[in-house]
């Protein structure tokens, strides 16, 4: 039996979820979000309690599935938060909120321009003294985790200097140069 899959999630009380067929719809205070449900599993919703019964044996997409539900709600209620710095010289980034893009300068020879989802809200931050922070939010959680790691692989921090694009609080395990016998 599958530990985390039996846990029931309780939902708060302005929270909204439908259910058809094989899909499950969230909708709270931030936005709304849909989900299909793949495989044999029996939802119930019982006043402000949601638990998952599996009816084949597959405990890996039991738990997996409360995990996703349990995220959906957070989502839409609360919100996940994602941060990025640019750690390099000349690393810059810009945003255009009119056309909803990220152009960025990363020393390459052109700018790359990133089209933001209408799901995802940025904010860039530039302090004196300090790195170019990106401040990705979204009530999507795995949207804001496969766009900011699109982000993170426009320039990988570099394994010698530690120029790159990083999450805050990434460490990076740097490498000795060469160095000359003498």
């Amino acid at each position: 039996m599958s530990r985390l899959g039996n846990r029931t999630i309780i939902i708060p009380k302005n929270i909204l979820i439908k259910l058809k067929k094989n899909v499950i719809s969230v909708t709270g205070p931030l936005g709304t979000i849909s989900m299909k449900i793949i495989g044999e599993l029996k939802i119930e919703i019982e006043e402000n309690k949601l638990t998952i019964q599996r009816i084949e044996n597959n405990k890996s997409l039991h738990g997996l599935y409360r995990m996703l539900i349990n995220n959906m709600i957070l989502g839409v209620l609360y919100g996940f938060k994602k941060e990025l710095e640019l750690k390099g010289v000349g690393y810059k980034v810009a945003l255009d909120n009119e056309k909803k893009v990220l152009e960025f300068h990363l020393g390459y020879s052109h700018n790359i321009v990133m089209n933001l989802p209408k799901e995802l809200k940025v904010e860039i931050k530039n302090e004196n003294n300090k790195n170019t922070r990106i401040i990705l939010r979204s009530y999507d959680k795995q949207l804001l985790g496969i766009f900011a790691a699109k982000i993170r692989s426009l320039r990988k921090p570099d394994p010698y200097k530690g120029k790159g694009i990083r999450y805050i609080n990434e460490y990076i395990l740097k490498k000795a140069g060469k160095t000359t016998v003498k």
